[in-house]
């Protein structure tokens, strides 16, 4: 039977982030939490799907890379952005500077490479 929650720990592994990353979202605000008996983080398993992007989407790309922001590098109106996938494999993408502040992307962030044809977008 699947868990309804998860320790930070356990929620930071499945989301493929640090522990203090985790908890900074929950400091920040970006991920729901709630606390046991022990005052010990929860997550719940839902907040993991919707982070994970397991939710239904709207876009018709079926390809994607789930990892985490390695680096961004911004020049002009561009933006590089590397993606450590989960899978053996780096993705490295150029988008605007825009969508860069738009998604907050930053190094230890999670995000998702979606393919189609010849581009990659990135969802955080």
């Amino acid at each position: 039977m699947a868990k309804d929650a998860y320790t930070a720990r356990e929620a930071a592994q499945a989301l493929g982030i640090s522990l203090d990353t985790l908890r900074r979202w929950d400091r920040d605000g970006r991920i729901e939490t709630r606390r046991d008996q022990a005052n010990r983080r929860l997550v719940p398993a839902r907040e993991i799907a919707r982070l994970r992007g397991d939710e239904a989407s709207r876009m018709s790309a079926r390809n994607r890379l789930r990892g985490t922001v390695q680096s961004v590098r911004v020049e002009g109106l561009l933006a590089q952005v590397e993606i450590l996938v989960t899978e053996p494999a780096r993705v490295v993408a150029v988008v605007t500077r825009d969508a860069v502040e738009e998604l907050g992307l930053v190094p230890g962030s999670p995000a998702t490479a979606v393919v189609k044809s010849t581009s990659v977008m990135v969802e955080a």
